[in-house]
């Protein structure tokens, strides 16, 4: 039977997604009204800047005063789309304190307090959901912890920004060198004015701090997540990786140890398989690659960003959290029941393209396996190029953990035969 009494919706920002969560919410009333089961109401939109003209809001719904708006006590549900940790933070808790369900969209926020904002929601008997947080549109979040919840996840590894993926498409394309990418990216709007978050993986590590919790049962902050950026990443790189059959991603990854007994978090430019299906993905799109114990290999794809995908990820949470407060139920809370310790960097093991800029002259390439040898690293392959006595020598590496690589590279600088180290670049995905 339809309840005729609308569910009442605070919006908390009225940005790029915002503003097409409100549109959604008026072009689409009907339909949501027949999926909930409850008509919908926008009864209010927080803002900074009240004067600003928002096509299809009423003015009288605006306001500058979020605290007030989220302590009403008639709102059903609060769509939080103003990122960063405060007041985002403040407000959602106050939310739950006050009966309000929320969905959310900030990823650096669930990243560094997701914890403590379930256990809040838990405490008051309410919703926090976040699709939105981690790939625009794509289905994750609730794949990973709803309809994979009876499997077993090992691995998690994708593309979850789509700024660095479409310049490093474009490097890898075109020949393009990385600022001449980045410039055309900001040219595009795919890039902000100041690009930090996205390409120093920052963007990534809040994203890849959320999967990991959610796949492996287990709390994982963002300060648990190693990171790298790709600002080094050189069209030599690419020649290289092109040479190998690879191409480069910076890639988002979480995996359970093989013992199962801890789990690391990781960000940072890889080489991958041309044959790996994240290799083909393009432009400014991501994509997730699950590997699990029953269901095996799975891939989601799709937007990661923008109003409209963004957008339909929050209407989505919207929709389920508006059929749950119609139940008087709840949906999936966190679980952390597995509590897994996160291993530093220097126990993860992959493999390893080097790329060293030698003497050429005899003996080089003995004293380099040697050095290799010593630190229990194995080699795979070796590729040699010289003239004028200076050389370039390629080492690619059977799979060795970081802390015995980082050894290995320390002990190469110390070689006289040895000019610099050209790059170092994790190979994944074999």
């Amino acid at each position: 039977m339809m309840r005729t009494r609308p569910l009442k919706v605070a919006l908390l920002g009225c940005g790029v997604v915002g503003s097409e969560v409100a549109r959604i919410m008026t072009t689409h009333a009907d339909d949501l009204t027949a999926r909930i089961g409850a008509p919908v109401e926008l009864a209010g939109v927080a803002v900074r800047r009240p004067s600003r003209v928002r096509e299809g809001i009423d003015p009288a719904l605006v306001t500058t005063d979020a605290t007030a708006l989220v302590k009403r006590g008639d709102i059903d549900v609060v769509i939080e789309v103003i990122g960063g940790i405060e007041p985002a933070r403040t407000l959602i808790t106050t939310a739950f304190e006050h009966g309000a369900s929320v969905v959310s969209a900030n990823k650096a926020l669930l990243a560094q307090e997701g914890a403590a904002l379930h256990a809040v929601a838990e405490e008051h008997g309410r919703d926090l959901y976040y699709e939105a947080a981690v790939a625009g549109a794509i289905p994750l979040i609730r794949p990973l912890r709803e309809s994979l919840a009876g499997d077993k996840i090992n691995r998690v590894m994708g593309i979850v920004n789509g700024t660095t993926n479409f310049i490093l498409d474009k490097m890898d394309t075109t020949g393009a060198g990385y600022q001449e990418a980045l410039d055309e990216a900001t040219a595009l709007g795919y890039a902000e004015a100041d690009p930090t978050a996205d390409v120093e993986g920052f963007d990534a590590a809040a994203k890849a701090a959320i999967l990991a919790g959610i796949a492996f049962h287990t709390r994982v902050r963002f300060d648990d997540v190693y990171r790298e950026g790709m600002a080094e990443v050189t069209a030599a790189d690419f020649a290289s990786a092109k040479e190998m059959g690879c191409t480069i991603k910076l890639l988002a990854i979480c995996e359970r140890a093989a013992d199962g007994g801890s789990v690391t978090a990781r960000v940072h430019p890889a080489m991958i398989p041309l044959s790996h299906p994240l290799a083909s993905v393009r432009g400014a799109y991501n994509a997730v690659f699950v590997e699990s114990d029953a269901a095996g290999q799975l891939m989601f794809y799709g937007p990661g960003a923008g109003g409209s995908p963004t957008a339909s990820a929050v209407l989505g949470d919207l929709v389920a959290v508006c059929r749950n407060r119609l139940s008087g139920a709840t949906g999936p809370g966190e679980s952390a029941y597995a509590a897994l310790p996160v291993s530093p960097m220097g126990d993860v093991v992959t493999r390893y393209h080097i790329s060293l800029d030698v003497a050429d002259k005899p003996g080089v390439l003995a004293q380099v396996a040697t050095v290799f040898a010593e630190h229990g690293v194995s080699i795979d392959t070796v590729r040699q190029q010289g003239k004028d006595g200076e050389a370039s020598l390629v080492v690619v590496t059977h799979r060795a953990s970081d802390a015995s690589l980082t050894g290995t590279v320390e002990a190469l600088r110390k070689l006289d035969t040895v000019r610099g180290v050209a790059s170092i670049m994790r190979v994944e995905g074999e």
